[in-house]
């Protein structure tokens, strides 16, 4: 049914399509781009003769062979007319601008219509058409434990935590959906063209592409109206030889999907004359191979000059080539890209609490299953914590599922597992691939036959794993996999999996691991297990770690990075190389000689143990030594980390060394340690934990701005006994792990500063955080602000502050306690013996709180700082705070900024500040006030308006 938007109902007889493209005519001569198609069409179906085709074609311009083809159009009458919306309908990619119009009208084709076939033929339509297909199929799937095996993308996909972020790497708030990633929120750099998502290792960068990508494929990616989408993993960049040379256009066809038919000229030139079109994904542009020096080559700037494929991906990224286009590069944590080829900035931060239940729904549907993994983990933090990283939740939870199928009673470890173990897992769950659970089913289960019985076979992947870490390669042709005699067979069990050939000139397929921190694995396995590998053999990847440059990716243009050497820590160095070591840690671990012990000789295995105890030990000590410290009079001495010290204490915690725990404690000679910015997941406070256990004094702690979340908390519940400062801001806590938190600071009384700023609290934990209030003697600083308490909670934590004698800064800024909050805070003020700041800003306070708040500092001389910034305050709240001032001689700061004064209540202000001298300004910025009423009050300085 056809619509007549200037009626408002259906058009009726026989020249409603008629009157339609009447009524639409200007429109539709703007927006039809492509003729060819409409008229194949027409003469296909008879409507049209080779004559009419003939006559429209000799129009020298576009927007007037559409009028020609609309005018005789509807000259034909009313079937050829409506004939001719549904072309426009059905070759979508052809008329995609015109889909808004289609829904404006409510277009429905008639039944007769329908039967007439549209053909597109629009080379860039069948092209796009053919991109969707291809993609379509390359996404439908994820990745699994072997190549036989497929998981549909749409069954166990999962949203993670993602993070927008500022240039200055600041938090923006969170994306509610990946519909977002395109969008102009967070944009930061208009001119660039670049959203870079970066994360730690199994974060989920890979899939969020690929679920990108499949999003596209069905149309169902709204952002940017993108024709055309190229997906290219950057590790295939480094598999190039260096004389390799190619053109834009082959590496966008060749290497991704070719136009049939024609040649491809059309619809390169269609991409060339609009990039705006064309959504590009670069995954893991930190594997990029290093040994490539791109300062030689010339910088590529014609789209048809060739050049090897690292300077193609350096100009598209860079925007010199195809600029307008559309980018999304994903890179492990610490890959530094200068801000003025990034649009916007993501972070990956892994499963939420939430997200990880319904991961868990989404890979147990047996309720009987479900259940039991969600008893372990919530019993066990650790595992939790290792979770909420979706590539290891996805081992693991696999794990479960193919163990219990083999073995009688499997269950998770019960206990703090090693990332090594969940690694070992993976492994075994390989090995196993090729028994027969049906007749191998028993009771017990016993990892330590499967790997004795498979152990040439580990011992293969982890050479061929050792091989490409050696030469900065993650993958490998048939002659590399034949050379560490590794069979066809093996390849089923799923370490390895086949990719394309890189190189489209028809050689045999390559060879990748399923995950590269696999490859770091197997790396580490390997030097354990090759006894002719010596003490230096062992380090040999702490020693690269110690003098590889801070980052290669300069050698992808200049302007990417910087070349500037990261110095001899070898806790900071490519992710990778760092996971090998990691794991290194946890394999020649005491807990993991049982195992290792049936693999090779138990005196090789220590003595490598003790290289690498020594090793470590020698490196704590340094390490602690070189961490920048400063003395403050409030805080004593103070030591910053830096991220890399993350790295040095997972060594220690994987290789679950007491001695060396200790030594690392000893080394922490402060009375604070800032762990600000540190990029710490949950996962990590086992291994902060298992280092504050040794340390004997009391402690600062700041580890704001973190992904620690309510895991992370209940790991860290050993330390809290001695933790004088605990600063978690920013770091996805809730109520859930706020009981936890209280009890062991109320148990202990220690603490004396608690930051929770812009966490997800509720009243129901702020009712537990006003015991702490109560009941911690020593407490001075509390800030909360940027949660979710209403004036319920904020009335609760009122009342306790009340009863504080030792409060002295309190920060609720950016929650909604509202008037009735304030009347409570108000109560709180009233002769208070200490407390000294206090913000309620943002708290939709409004002249009736205000004016109670104004009464309640008659009474107050302790309160010096008091904010009052973005609420709802008019000149009645003004007049009650004016007679506030007259009195009070303890204030001495009031920021009253945006809120809805105008020169009247500023004029009351103004007066009271004569009557009082200790007040050194009220901020007045962002009031009802314009610029000529604010020149006003130039003579009382003390009333600010900037």
């Amino acid at each position: 049914m056809l619509w007549d938007a200037g009626a408002g109902g259906p058009l009726g007889g026989p020249k409603s399509a008629c009157r339609l493209l009447t009524v639409y005519r200007e429109l539709l001569v703007g927006q039809v781009k492509n003729t060819q198609c409409i008229l194949d069409n027409l003469q296909r179906s008879g409507f049209f003769c080779a004559e009419d085709t003939e006559i429209i074609l000799r129009s020298a311009t576009k927007t007037d062979q559409v009028r020609k083809i609309l005018e005789l159009v509807q000259s034909k009458g009313e079937e050829v007319s409506e004939y001719f919306v549904h072309i426009l309908h059905e070759a979508y990619d052809a008329f995609i601008d015109l889909r808004p119009w289609f829904k404006e009208i409510q277009y429905e084709p008639s039944n007769s219509v329908r039967e007439i076939p549209v053909i597109n033929t629009d080379p860039i339509s069948k092209y796009c058409e053919k991109l969707r297909h291809e993609l379509g199929q390359d996404t439908r799937f994820i990745a699994s434990y072997a190549q036989k095996e497929e998981t549909p993308l749409e069954d166990l996909y999962m949203d993670t935590l993602m993070e927008l972020l500022s240039d200055r790497n600041e938090g923006l708030g969170y994306l509610d959906t990946l519909d977002e990633l395109l969008g102009e929120r967070g944009v930061f750099n208009e001119h660039a063209e670049t959203i870079f998502v970066t994360g730690d290792a199994g974060v989920g960068k890979s899939i969020l592409l690929q679920k990108l990508q499949n999003l596209w494929s069905k149309r169902e990616l709204p952002a940017a109206g993108a024709k055309f989408f190229f997906k290219f993993r950057c590790r295939m960049f480094s598999a190039f030889k260096e004389s390799y040379e190619i053109s834009l256009r082959d590496l966008l066809f060749k290497h991704n999907c070719y136009p049939d038919g024609d040649p491809d000229d059309e619809v390169f030139g269609y991409i060339l004359r609009h990039p705006e079109t064309v959504l590009f994904t670069f995954d893991g542009y930190d594997e990029i191979h290093p040994d490539f020096d791109l300062d030689k080559v010339p910088e590529v700037v014609s789209p048809e000059e060739k050049a090897h494929p690292l300077m193609l991906l350096s100009n598209l990224l860079s925007g010199k080539l195809l600029k307008g286009s559309w980018k999304v590069l994903t890179a492990r944590t610490g890959t530094e890209v200068q801000s003025r080829v990034i649009r916007k900035k993501v972070v990956l931060k892994g499963f939420s609490p939430e997200n990880l239940r319904r991961y868990a729904a989404l890979h147990f549907q047996e309720r009987d299953h479900r259940e039991l993994v969600m008893v372990q983990l919530d019993a066990n933090p650790h595992l939790c914590g290792l979770c909420s990283i979706p590539l290891f939740c996805w081992i693991i939870f696999k794990s479960f599922k193919h163990l219990r199928m083999m073995y009688d009673d499997f269950e998770l470890p019960d206990t703090c597992i090693s990332l090594t173990s969940v690694f070992l897992l993976l492994c075994e769950v390989f090995l196993s691939r090729s028994s027969s659970p049906g007749l191998l089913k028993r009771s017990t289960r016993c990892p330590a036959d499967t790997f004795r019985g498979r152990g040439p076979t580990l011992g293969a992947f982890g050479k061929l794993a050792h091989l490409g870490m050696e030469k900065g390669g993650f993958v490998f042709n048939q002659d590399e996999v034949a050379s560490c005699s590794i069979s066809e067979e093996d390849l089923q069990m799923g370490f390895l999996r086949p990719v394309s050939h890189y190189d489209s000139c028809g050689n045999p397929a390559t060879y990748e691991f399923l995950h590269l921190t696999l490859q770091s694995f197997l790396a580490a396995l390997s030097l354990v297990l090759d006894e002719s590998t010596g003490s230096e053999g062992i380090l040999k990847f702490f020693a690269e770690c110690e003098y590889r440059k801070s980052s290669h990716f300069p050698l992808c243009g200049s302007c990417l990075g910087s070349s500037k050497p990261r110095g001899k820590d070898p806790f900071q160095t490519n992710e990778h190389l760092q996971f090998t070591n990691l794991f290194l840690c946890g394999l020649l671990s005491k807990s993991s000689a049982a195992l290792l012990e049936h693999l090779m000789p138990p005196a090789s295995l220590k003595k490598k143990r003790v290289v690498l105890k020594s090793y470590l030990s020698s490196c704590a000590k340094s390490h602690m030594k070189g961490l920048p410290r400063h003395t403050t009079d409030t805080e004593g001495s103070k030591v910053h980390v830096m991220p890399n010290f993350l790295w040095m204490l997972r060594c220690i915690f994987e290789m679950r060394s007491e001695d060396v725990a200790r030594l690392t404690a000893r080394g922490i000679c402060a009375d604070y340690i800032k762990l600000a910015y540190c990029n710490m997941f949950s996962a990590d406070c086992s291994a902060l934990n298992f280092i504050l256990h040794h340390h004997r004094k009391r402690l600062g702690v700041d580890m704001d701005n973190n992904n620690i979340s309510d895991y992370g908390v209940k790991q860290l519940q050993p330390s809290f006994c001695k933790m004088t400062v605990v600063r978690l801001c920013v770091n996805q806590i809730t109520d859930n792990c706020i009981e936890v938190l209280a009890k062991e600071l109320i148990k202990h009384k220690v603490v004396k500063v608690l930051g929770l700023y812009k966490n997800h609290i509720t009243d129901v934990g702020a009712n537990l955080l006003a015991q702490v209030v109560e009941e911690c003697p020593h407490l001075r600083t509390l800030k909360l602000g940027c949660n979710k308490i209403t004036s319920v909670g904020g009335t609760r934590l009122a009342s306790a502050i009340h009863k504080s004698k030792s409060i002295f800064d309190v920060g609720m800024w950016g929650n909604t306690i509202g008037d009735e909050g304030a009347r409570a805070f108000a109560e709180a003020l009233k002769n208070h013996p200490s407390l000294t700041n206090l913000s309620l800003s943002a708290n939709g306070i409004t002249s009736e709180g205000g004016s109670c708040l104004a009464a309640a500092l008659k009474e107050n001389t302790s309160l010096h700082i008091f904010w009052l910034v973005q609420n709802e305050l008019t000149d009645d709240a003004a007049s009650d705070l004016a007679e506030a001032i007259r009195v009070n001689a303890g204030l001495t700061h009031l920021r009253l900024i945006d809120n809805r004064l105008t020169v009247q209540g500023a004029r009351l202000l103004a007066e009271a500040l004569h009557h009082n001298t200790s007040l050194k300004e009220i901020c007045m910025k962002g009031n009802q006030l314009s610029k000529e009423e604010e020149t006003l009050f130039e003579g009382e300085t003390r009333l600010r308006f900037c």
